[in-house]
C-alpha cells in the first residue's frame, strides 16, 4: 500500500488498459446468450466537447466538424440496432446515462435524433452530463421532454481564478446562468461536480465554491480530487506530491464536514446525495450483478464474464485514430465485441467485492455469500491488513471514515496481479 491515498480512481474493473483484441471476434448474440437482460444499465457515450480541459483524460474530441457530428449519430444508430438484435426479446434498460465527453454538445435537433437512436421513452432513471456552455434552455427542453431524470453539470470551480489554473476558461455567470437554466427545465435532479486540489485553491476559495453550490440545492453533488496525469494538459505544472497529498486530503475533510452540516449523506469518497432524498440506485438494478449495455466508439459493455469495448485512448491522435475507425466501420461490425477483458469466478469475485467496497454501506456480506457461496473475508484475506491500519471496520464489511478518505489507495491496491500486468503492459494506440 502507498503512503500516497491518491493512486488512481476505481470507476470500473478491470480498467480499459487491461483490454486486448479478442480474436476470434465472438458475435454479440453469443456474448449475450444466458445473460439476465432485464435489467440492464444503459450508456450512450458522444465523445464530442467544446474544449478539452486540462485535467482531462477522457476518451473526447473537442471541436468536431458538423459533418462528423452527423457521421457519428450515423454510426451509432448502426450500432444501436445491432445491439437490439443481440439482446434480444424482453430486454430492457433499468438505468440510463448519456455521458461524453459532453453530450450537451450536439444542438437540440441532434439530441433529439440522439433519443430517437436509443429508442428512449421514460419510466426508468435517465442521467445527461453537461458544461456551463452548452447547458442551453433549447438543449434543456429536449432532455426535459424525453424523461431525463438527472442532469450533471461540470463546475469544477465557482472562481474564474481557479477554472482557468485547471485549464477550464469559464466563468461564474455562465456556470450561475447555466445552473439557472437547469433548475427552469424542471429536471427533477441536478448533480454539481467540483474539483479540489487546483494550483492556488486554498480552504477559503473551497469553501466558497462549496457554499455557492450549495445554494442551488443540488440534490447531488461529486467532489473530485485533481490528479495530474501525463496525458493531460496539466502533466507539466505537478508540485511536490506530498504537499499536494497533504492539501487534497485537508480540503476533502473540510467538505466532507461542510456537506454532512448541510444536510447531505456520503456515499462514497466522491458522492453526496441529500439526506431528505431517496438513494437515487433504483430497486431492480445491482452494479455488482446486472448488465452494462454500452453505445458509441467510448463505451464499454459488461456480462458476467466478459467485459468489452473498442481501442482504449486518451491523448488526442489516439482518440482522433479510434473515432475514424468507428467512423468508417460497416454496419456489420457493430454485430462483434472487439477488444475485451474476460473475467473468470476470481476476477468476477473481486470486482463484486470492489464494488460494493468502495461504497459507504460496504459489502452487503449475506449477498456475496448467496452470489459464490463462500465468505468475502475467506476469499480475501488481504482485507485484515486495511482494518489494521483503520481503514476497515472489524468485521470486514464497510470503510471507516479514514478508509473513506483514502478510497483512491485501497482501490488500486486491490487489483489482482494478471490485471495490474495487463494494464501495466497497454500500449497506445
Amino acid at each position: 500500500m502507498s503512503d500516497s491515498p491518491y493512486q488512481g480512481y476505481l470507476y470500473a474493473y478491470p480498467h480499459k488498459t487491461a483490454y486486448r483484441r479478442l480474436s476470434p471476434r465472438p458475435a454479440l448474440t453469443d456474448v449475450w446468450a444466458g445473460e439476465r437482460t432485464d435489467a440492464l444499465f444503459g450508456y450512450v457515450h458522444v465523445p464530442f466537447c467544446e474544449m478539452r480541459c486540462g485535467f482531462c483524460n477522457l476518451f473526447t474530441r473537442s471541436n468536431p466538424d458538423a459533418d462528423q457530428v452527423t457521421l457519428y449519430l450515423d454510426r451509432l444508430r448502426a450500432q444501436a440496432r445491432a445491439v437490439h438484435d443481440a439482446l434480444g426479446p424482453g430486454s430492457r434498460f433499468a438505468r440510463l446515462a448519456i455521458g461524453g465527453g459532453t453530450p450537451t454538445y450536439l444542438t437540440a435537433p441532434e439530441l433529439t435524433a440522439l433519443f430517437e437512436i436509443i429508442g428512449f421513452s421514460g419510466g426508468v432513471p435517465l442521467s445527461v452530463e453537461t458544461s456551463p456552455a452548452t447547458a442551453t434552455p433549447d438543449r434543456l427542453a429536449v432532455l426535459a421532454a424525453h424523461g431525463t431524470t438527472r442532469v450533471s453539470i461540470g463546475v469544477q470551480s465557482f472562481l474564474d481564478t481557479e477554472a482557468r489554473a485547471a485549464g477550464r476558461p469559464q466563468r461564474r455567470q455562465e456556470v450561475e446562468t447555466a445552473l439557472a437554466a437547469i433548475r427552469a427545465a424542471g429536471i427533477p435532479e441536478l448533480n454539481i461536480d467540483l474539483i479540489y486540489g487546483i494550483d492556488g485553491q486554498t480552504a477559503h476559495t473551497w469553501r466558497q465554491s462549496l457554499d455557492a453550490a450549495l445554494t442551488w440545492r443540488p440534490e447531488e453533488l461529486y467532489l473530485y480530487p485533481l490528479y495530474v496525469r501525463p496525458l493531460t494538459g496539466l502533466g507539466r505544472r505537478a508540485r511536490t506530491r506530498a504537499d499536494w497529498d497533504a492539501a487534497r486530503l485537508a480540503l476533502y475533510r473540510q467538505a466532507v464536514d461542510v456537506l454532512t452540516g448541510a444536510g447531505y449523506t456520503q456515499l462514497s469518497m466522491r458522492q453526496f446525495r441529500r439526506a431528505d432524498l431517496p438513494s437515487g440506485d433504483g430497486p431492480d438494478y445491482c452494479c455488482q450483478d446486472d448488465g452494462m449495455v454500452g453505445l458509441g466508439c467510448g463505451a464499454r459493455s459488461y456480462t458476467s464474464s466478459l467485459h468489452y469495448s473498442f481501442d482504449y485512448a486518451v491523448t488526442v491522435g489516439e482518440v482522433r485514430a479510434v473515432l475514424d475507425d468507428y467512423l468508417a466501420r460497416p454496419d456489420d461490425d457493430f454485430r462483434f465485441a472487439e477488444f475485451g477483458y474476460r473475467l473468470d469466478d476470481a476476477e468476477q469475485r473481486r470486482r463484486w467485492l470492489l464494488k460494493s467496497l468502495l461504497r459507504a454501506e460496504g459489502v452487503p456480506a449475506a449477498d456475496y455469500r448467496a452470489r459464490f457461496g463462500t465468505s468475502h473475508t475467506d476469499d480475501f484475506p488481504e482485507l485484515a491488513a486495511l482494518a489494521a491500519r483503520g481503514w476497515l471496520e472489524p468485521r470486514l464489511d464497510r470503510l471507516t471514515a479514514d478508509g473513506l478518505a483514502w478510497s483512491d489507495a485501497i482501490g488500486p491496491a486491490l487489483v489482482s496481479a494478471p490485471v495490474r500486468a495487463a494494464m501495466d503492459g497497454h500500449v497506445p494506440r
